[in-house]
């Protein structure tokens, strides 16, 4: 059993290419239980390949992962979700035309009858996904019949990570669940994130929000081009230091020394 003094999850020194292009290079990284893990970066800076690996969808070109103490290697999503690790991508990946009951056990339906009278338990699963969904502060959701096209985004969310939750995810995996969010929407989510944390699931937290990341976060990773640029606990860096690095500061104060020496003067271009 992994604790906080182990790493659950981890990434050794790997590295992602696409044709001649790198994706990511060389990156480890440590996933704990209880604790969430925010990636950092820009668009491009290889959160997103860096996510699928971890997820099975991409086999890393170079490097290796370990699970609980042992090798891993992932050759479909099918094998990393065995283990307990579930993603949930920005929209949720949720069915808007589905209800919330069937969306809930989409791939992993409660039947009832046997043999070849088997047939979907829509009661069943309708009782299911309303009572996660309260459980998750979603106290409106009454009726799983609900389209999920009916519930806002934040909404959405919180139904794709109480899914997650419900079929025993060890490492729940969150691309980009605040973004295009409203301010008290976010705030849900994220006290949504804290729960899964308090549980003892070990949360990667995947953004470019870094008030979102430092109000939820326990350690934190900043991709660039593909590369770990910073590795730090909670703590350790302001939210400054992490904004000014996520924007390539070392290279503006780079061109501000170039540009003062041109002119002979100091130059300020923030």
């Amino acid at each position: 059993m992994s604790d906080k003094s182990t790493a659950l999850m981890s990434v050794k020194n790997v590295s992602k290419v696409f044709g001649g292009y790198e994706a990511l290079a060389d990156v480890s990284l440590e996933i704990r239980a209880g604790e969430v893990l925010c990636l950092l970066g820009d668009n491009g800076a290889g959160k997103s390949t860096l996510i699928k690996v971890l997820s099975g969808f991409h086999e890393p070109t170079s490097g290796s992962m370990e699970f609980d103490g042992k090798p891993v290697r992932f050759t479909s999503p099918r094998l990393a979700s065995d283990l307990g690790i579930s993603t949930v991508h920005q929209f949720g990946g949720t069915f808007p035309l589905m209800s919330l009951g069937r969306s809930f056990f989409v791939g992993v339906e409660p039947t009832k009858g046997w043999g070849p009278f088997k047939f979907f338990d829509k009661k069943h699963a309708n009782e299911v996904v309303v009572e996660q969904m309260q459980a998750m502060g979603i106290t409106r959701v009454t009726d799983g019949e609900r389209l999920v096209g009916s519930l806002s985004g934040g909404e959405r969310q919180v139904s794709a990570i109480a899914r997650a939750v419900y079929f025993g995810a060890k490492v729940l995996i969150l691309d980009e669940p605040t973004a295009a969010l409203g301010v008290k929407e976010a705030a849900h989510v994220l006290r949504i994130i804290m729960q899964a944390k308090h549980r003892g699931i070990a949360v990667v937290l995947v953004t470019h929000n870094v008030s979102h990341a430092l109000t939820v976060g326990d350690h934190f990773a900043v991709l660039i081009h593909g590369r770990k640029a910073d590795d730090f606990a909670r703590g350790e860096r302001t939210r400054e230091q992490v904004t000014d690095l996520m924007a390539g500061g070392e290279a503006m104060a780079e061109l501000e020394a170039e540009l003062s020496q041109l002119t002979g003067s100091p130059t300020d271009i923030h």
